[in-house]
């Protein structure tokens, strides 16, 4: 996806995203709106205008792997420190949430079947010694 993320994209990604899976349709695209009328045609937002309840829906999408936070740091005229806090689409995850939410649950499972090819007896060494 190159250009602007659009409300669509970005509901599509949301239903797509494991953490959310099962999510209405009609809920996601209202959290897809919501996001996307504070980043405008930016792919970058500062943190502090955000209210605490919409900060709440940003952490969901972070753990979704949506959106990611970066912080840039400045020197004040009176030699303090002075930290900004970013929010930013992660593009990339977004294009694959779009195109592949079965490879996503696929590669889930796949993770998952790790574990049962390791033979019984592996759990047993901590306890025999």
């Amino acid at each position: 996806m190159k250009g602007i993320i659009t409300v669509n994209e970005l509901t599509q990604a949301i239903r797509n995203s494991p953490d959310n899976r099962g999510i209405e349709e009609d809920e996601a695209y209202a959290l897809a709106l919501h996001v996307l009328n504070f980043f405008g045609y930016s792919d970058r937002i500062i943190d502090n205008i955000l209210e605490p309840e919409d900060r709440d829906a940003f952490y969901m999408l972070e753990d979704a792997a949506i959106l990611t936070t970066e912080r840039e740091e400045t020197t004040l005229y009176d030699g303090r420190e002075w930290r900004i806090h970013y929010w930013l689409f992660r593009r990339e995850k977004i294009d694959e949430l779009i195109s592949g939410s079965d490879s996503d649950s696929d590669s889930g499972e796949e993770e998952a079947s790790v574990y049962d090819d390791l033979p019984d007896d592996i759990w047993e060494r901590g306890s025999a010694a």
